[in-house]
């Protein structure tokens, strides 16, 4: 909104009017239209410039005219006006008086560079700015008159100037224009152009929000559009079966295995390695093969874009088998969830019971197989000790034939004990020498026969010391037998150990196999389902929009980033 200014008027009381001083007659055409117009029977007021600049609000003047005011002196009446622009200052010229003076310096093409300039250069001229004879030669070559200026003027001068107007061809309605002053002009032109560019931004501001909504409508709207009219109106129904399971496993025997009993971490391995086999290829075949899954999804019924080509390859059909058949499992409970959509209720319960019966059979490959490898090597194992420690065995004998020695221990204990038995005779004999010998005249046919046995017996013993360790004709020696019988049964106590082991694990192995015996419980059976669970419509038509919405604003924020760096 824009207020007209509006400034205090000053002296709008009209001063008296005063004979202005005489000026120099002007010369050219302002004397001839100065003699065109006859002198007037008194004094009438001075032709202001309300005529050329109507607006007299900005200067705050009021309708006075060009007069000098009052306490102003006259101009002289010999044409001596001053021409210092001090002086010129000085004698207090109203604004209008200055307008005026500048319109007629630009009148006669003087370069004036100010009001007071333009006083100057007029009165150096010899034109007196301010003469009636030169305010009539600007009216006359300016055109007509305002009313409120014409008013000013007497009538003989005004028909005076009309004379002058026929003369000069002039249209006799013509009007001069209203012009306004140049800070009202300044003014009404800033608001025209801040109008315009108002006017332009709201222009642009209204193309650009509804380019924004015609591509909002055809990428976002008319997407959104067609998706909600597919999923309400051409989406063929499906009907989801739920069912629930776990993989148990039998109460274990032993105190470490005990400790897993009954938590989901003793089968989480075989519920992933279950879900895996459901979600695979494998049992896609062999649901087709057995419950017909292309041939149901194949139907007519179905709509074209959830239907199954009857040519279709086998990744198209697994694809669509990924999405109908949904199986998950939660590691916290053990729990896995299957779901299974088909067109009607029955066939989502067939195809449901049909992957629980492949569960099954999948969980009893995988624990038979595990059960009959554990069993089996520890069968081998039991089996290994056995023939090795009968080897041994049989080692033994073979050595109590070669030497014709049961033990080596009571073999070298017998030899021992005839030693010492010798040694104890060989001791008696050596003291009854010894006695003998210590008689001044001993008898020499009682000591020969001692010396002989004492002979007889070292020899004895030193045969059986040299059985005892030293072999000789009649064979090795008993420390070397000793020392083979010794490593045999050695032996065989290392293979009667290994074999109670091989029994120990023989028996485990047995154990754990039960224990590795897995079920399929199910917690919740496969029920046919009264309403369809799929397509939500509404659900499925709000992604859509958020889909294309978020497409297009990521679009359109690229173009704009792209559009600023290449304009920057």
């Amino acid at each position: 909104m824009t207020m007209k200014l509006s400034v205090n008027r000053f002296r709008t009381r009209r001063p008296d009017p005063v004979e202005p001083a005489a000026a120099k007659p002007p010369a050219g055409p302002v004397a001839a239209a100065a003699k065109a117009v006859p002198p007037p029977a008194s004094r009438a007021p001075n032709i202001t410039d309300d005529a050329f600049f109507p607006s007299d609000a900005d200067d705050g003047f009021g309708d006075e005219s060009f007069l000098p005011p009052p306490g102003q002196k006259p101009l002289p009446e010999d044409g001596s006006a001053p021409l210092d622009m001090d002086a010129i200052r000085r004698e207090g010229l109203t604004g209008r008086q200055l307008r005026l003076a500048r319109r007629m310096a630009q009148k006669h093409g003087m370069p004036a560079t100010s009001d007071f300039d333009a006083v100057r250069l007029l009165r150096r001229a010899g034109i007196d700015p301010f003469a009636r004879s030169a305010v009539l030669e600007l009216v006359s070559g300016d055109g007509d008159l305002d009313p409120e200026d014409t008013q000013l003027v007497p009538a003989d001068q005004s028909r005076a100037l009309t004379v002058g107007r026929r003369d000069a061809n002039l249209p006799q309605t013509a009007r001069p224009p209203q012009l306004p002053s140049t800070e009202v002009q300044v003014e009404q032109a800033h608001i025209a152009e801040v109008r315009r560019i108002q006017a332009d931004i709201v222009a642009r501001r209204r193309r650009k929000i509804a380019l924004m909504w015609a591509k909002i409508s055809m990428f976002v709207l008319l997407p959104t559009f067609l998706a909600g009219w597919y999923y309400y109106m051409v989406a063929t129904p499906m009907y989801a079966a739920k069912t629930e399971f776990v993989i148990q496993q039998s109460t274990a025997t032993a105190a470490i295995s005990s400790l897993f009993t009954g938590t989901s971490f003793a089968t989480s391995q075989d519920s992933v390695v279950v879900q895996g086999y459901l979600q695979s290829p494998e049992a896609m075949e062999r649901l087709d093969k057995d419950n017909g899954f292309r041939a149901h999804f194949s139907d007519p019924k179905i709509d074209p874009i959830q239907r199954l080509d009857p040519n279709a390859s086998n990744s198209a059909s697994y694809a669509l088998y990924k999405r109908y058949v949904q199986i998950s499992y939660d590691p916290t409970e053990g729990v896995i969830k299957m779901e299974v959509s088909a067109a009607t209720p029955q066939k989502s319960v067939e195809f449901s019971r049909a992957l629980i019966r492949y569960a099954e059979d999948q969980v009893d490959h995988l624990t038979s197989r595990l059960r009959g490898d554990q069993e089996k090597s520890a069968a081998a194992s039991f089996t290994d000790a056995q023939d090795k420690l009968l080897t041994a065995q049989r080692n033994i004998v073979t050595l109590q034939e070669k030497y014709k020695i049961l033990s080596s221990e009571v073999e070298a204990g017998l030899i021992t004990t005839q030693i010492g038995t010798l040694d104890a005779q060989l001791t008696q004999e050596q003291l009854s020498l010894a006695q003998m010998q210590s008689n001044p005249t001993p008898n020499k046919a009682r000591m020969d026969p001692v010396i002989a046995r004492i002979a007889t017996l070292q020899n004895q013993i030193d045969l059986l010391r040299q059985k005892l360790t030293q072999g000789g004709d009649s064979g090795p020696s008993v420390a070397t037998v000793q020392s083979q019988l010794a490593v045999a049964q050695a032996e065989v106590v290392t293979r009667q150990m290994m074999l109670a082991q091989a029994t120990s694990a023989m028996e485990t192995s047995r154990i754990e196999a039960n224990r590795q015996t897995r079920y399929l419980s199910v917690s919740v059976d496969p029920v046919a389902s009264d309403d369809p669970s799929y397509p939500r419509a509404f659900e499925n038509t709000l992604v859509v929009m958020l889909i294309f919405g978020g497409i297009y604003l990521m679009i359109s924020m690229t173009i704009a980033i792209l559009r600023e760096q290449v304009s920057g």
